[in-house]
Formats: C-alpha cells, sequence, structure tokens
C-alpha cells in the first residue's frame, strides 16, 4: 500500500488524520481489502477502492514447494517483475524472502539474478507490499533481504520499509538485510538507529578468486569491506552472519576454509554455508561430504558455521535462483503470448 498516496487522498477527503493509522493497522494485520474495515464509513471504504490501490504491486503467479515454500511473481504498475518468498519452518517460524530491487546490476557469476537485466530500485510501498501479500495469508515473524537486487544500493527505501515490518509482527532484531560489500550501504546501516541484522556475502577468502565470482569486490575489496563490518560491530554490538555459497570445485577446499578461518574474527563473524542451488550458469553445488568438511576444518579453527537448510528449491525460490520464473514471464510477454 502507498501510505503517501493514501494519506494525500484522506487531506483530499477532509478525512481526520487518525484514518490513517486506523486503516494501516488494518493492513498490517493482514485485511484483504479496504471492504473488511469494518470501522471506516462505507461511503470512505468506496471512495478508497476507487482512488487508491490496495497494494502497489499485482501478484502474477505463486509456486507452492512440497516443504510448504511459497514463492510469489509479481510486477509493479509499471511492468517491473521481481519475486518474494515466504519459507515455513518446522519450529513455527515463517520467514520472508524479499526484493530490494528488480533485477540486480552487480551481476555476481553464481546468481541467476544477475543474468535477469536490471529494472531500477523498488519504492519503500513496493517492498513493504511484498510483506503484506504473505501477511495476509498467515502471520510473519522474520525478514531477510536475499532476495533480487543489492539492498545497500537502495538503503533509503529498505530502511523505511524495516520501520513499518514491526507493525506486521516482524521486528528489526529479526529482520536482516543482506549485502555485496557495498561499503556506502553498510555505513549508512551502521549509523541507523534500529538493530537490524547485517549480513555479508562473501563466497570467497581470496581477492582474486572473489573478484571472479563477484565483481563488486574490484570496487569495495574485501580488507575494507570487513573494516567496515566490524566497525558496525563495534556500534551495535551485534554479529555479523557471512554467506558463503557452496561451489564444487571453486571455493569449497578445505585449504580455502582454513585461509576464511584466518580472516574472520570469530567474535565478530559466523559463517553460514549455502549448498548451491542449480540455476543455468554452469556451475555445480558442493557435495554435502564436501560441505561437512569444510565446516569442520572452520570449526577446528575456532569459528562458529552453520549449513543453511534449502527451501523452496523445487520451486526455484531458493538461495541464488530467483529471477527464472521472472525471466520465463518476461519472454513470454515479449513475443505475445499473453502469459501471466
Amino acid at each position: 500500500m502507498n501510505l503517501d498516496l493514501l494519506a494525500q487522498t484522506l487531506a483530499q477527503l477532509g478525512e481526520p488524520k487518525y484514518r490513517l493509522a486506523q486503516i494501516w493497522k488494518w493492513t498490517a494485520q493482514g485485511a484483504a481489502g479496504y471492504e473488511q474495515m469494518t470501522n471506516l464509513p462505507a461511503r470512505l471504504r468506496d471512495e478508497l477502492t476507487a482512488r487508491v490501490p490496495f497494494s502497489t504491486l499485482t501478484v502474477e503467479h505463486e509456486a507452492h514447494a512440497s516443504d510448504g515454500t511459497i514463492k510469489a511473481l509479481m510486477r509493479t504498475e509499471d511492468g517491473r517483475v521481481l519475486e518474494a518468498v515466504l519459507m515455513r519452518y518446522r519450529d513455527g517460524r515463517r520467514s520472508l524472502c524479499v526484493s530490494s530491487q528488480s533485477g540486480c546490476p552487480l551481476t555476481c557469476s553464481f546468481c541467476a539474478t544477475g543474468k535477469m537485466k536490471f529494472g531500477r530500485n523498488l519504492s519503500a510501498w513496493e517492498i513493504l507490499d511484498q510483506a503484506l501479500h504473505f501477511r495476509r495469508i498467515e502471520s510473519v515473524d522474520h525478514c531477510v533481504f536475499m532476495g533480487m537486487g543489492e539492498p545497500m544500493m537502495n538503503l533509503d527505501n529498505v530502511l523505511e520499509a524495516c520501520r513499518r515490518f514491526p507493525d506486521i509482527g516482524i521486528t528489526n532484531r529479526r529482520t536482516a538485510i543482506s549485502t555485496v560489500g557495498w561499503i556506502p550501504g553498510i555505513e549508512r546501516m551502521t549509523a541507523d538507529p534500529m538493530p537490524l541484522r547485517l549480513a555479508l556475502s562473501l563466497h570467497a577468502a581470496d581477492p582474486q578468486l572473489r573478484s571472479q565470482l563477484m565483481p563488486v569486490n574490484d570496487r569495495h575489496p574485501l580488507p575494507e569491506v570487513l573494516a567496515a563490518c566490524e566497525r558496525f560491530y563495534e556500534r551495535k554490538r551485534r554479529m555479523v552472519f557471512v554467506e558463503y555459497v557452496m561451489l564444487a570445485g571453486i571455493n569449497d577446499a578445505v585449504p580455502q576454509a582454513r585461509a576464511l578461518a584466518r580472516l574472520l574474527d570469530p567474535r565478530i563473524y559466523k559463517v553460514n554455508l549455502i549448498p548451491y542451488n542449480p540455476t543455468d550458469v554452469g556451475m555445480a553445488g558442493s557435495t554435502p561430504g564436501a560441505i561437512e568438511a569444510f565446516r569442520e576444518e572452520l570449526e577446528r579453527h575456532g569459528m562458529g558455521a552453520t549449513v543453511r537448510l534449502t527451501r523452496g528449491r523445487d520451486i526455484a525460490a531458493a538461495c541464488g535462483q530467483l529471477a527464472a520464473g521472472a525471466l520465463s514471464v518476461q519472454a513470454a510477454t515479449a513475443v505475445g503470448t499473453g502469459a501471466g
């Protein structure tokens, strides 16, 4: 919901200021439309239905995985595509993975989103509407900015959405913002008072290999990125999660685990090893045995490490896979099939 447009419309209609809070409360609690807001006058509900779209996004397709994960393909009012994911866990957690951009300009070599043409930054309301879509399905309590895009390149809108998330049920302490190492954004996040979590996509301790996997390393070298992360820790006293996608024969050797452990201060960082999910970029994921050997080597050198539980793999909703559905819809639309 575009709350700026809503506020302007309410003012034009001569409504009292408290109406905005009333409507937002209904929306944040999962209302499906204005018609459910029974403490609003019927005439106002009709006016808002005509004047203010209930969502800035149109859901074009939903895919449901065998593990309960739901992936939604959405389109903005100007035709940009994006994907967001609801992940359900046995312990009761309901976690969202949301996008901050349509596509991504940073072209990491292992990521499907990097092959998608970059569209634009998403507005705060477009980010918020991803979360609200799933809130209308059920309660949610965690969120990660690990969908399409580099959140630190759109930080104003990301932070504005985060300020609204607690009303939906997602506290700032349960919200993580992932970055490839965009230092200006890390510094701004460090200065912001919200107790958000920081996650760093690292994927290689060797600078040359990291640059091959993530060209952004040439612009923001890893030593400078780690220094920024350590300033975040000093200010926030919150550990930084390191995301490390496991690529067979590329970054999964035991000596590479030792190099990673030497690079990171275990008081500041915790490593999250991510089984690589298949895309069409020509890379293979590490075997379970290689992942376990890598994890054991990290722990042998005092570094805390976990292996991420993969969700939604059978619907291309897992880490690094977002964009495949969007690309197929774009291609279908381009040839005039009317898909979506």
